[in-house]
């Protein structure tokens, strides 16, 4: 039987991407997400300062998601937000029970 863990990704988009932009970004994660596992819940936190400048940026727009999923996934999603032009942070963490 195939393992499952419940994750938690939390991810930052440049705030110069366009509207359009930045929803074509969230869908393309979400749809990646939920192509590899399930999608528990999507929360849209939207443009917020951020704690210290990243690449001179002062804020950017937060997505947290929920997800379940097997144990590999979370290493290929971090290794597919490192190389996506538009990403300035991202982390997968597995939340504490």
């Amino acid at each position: 039987m195939e393992v499952i863990n419940k994750y938690e990704t939390v991810f930052i988009l440049n705030p110069e991407l366009s509207e359009d932009d930045t929803k074509a970004m969230v869908t393309k994660f979400t749809d990646l997400i939920a192509q590899n596992g399930t999608i528990d819940n999507v929360n849209e936190w939207g443009k917020r300062k951020l704690a210290y400048p990243i690449n001179d940026y002062t804020e950017g727009y937060y997505v947290v998601v929920n997800f379940s999923s097997a144990p590999a996934f979370p290493a290929e999603l971090s290794r597919i937000y490192n190389i996506t032009d538009g990403v300035l942070r991202s982390i997968v963490v597995k939340p504490e029970k």
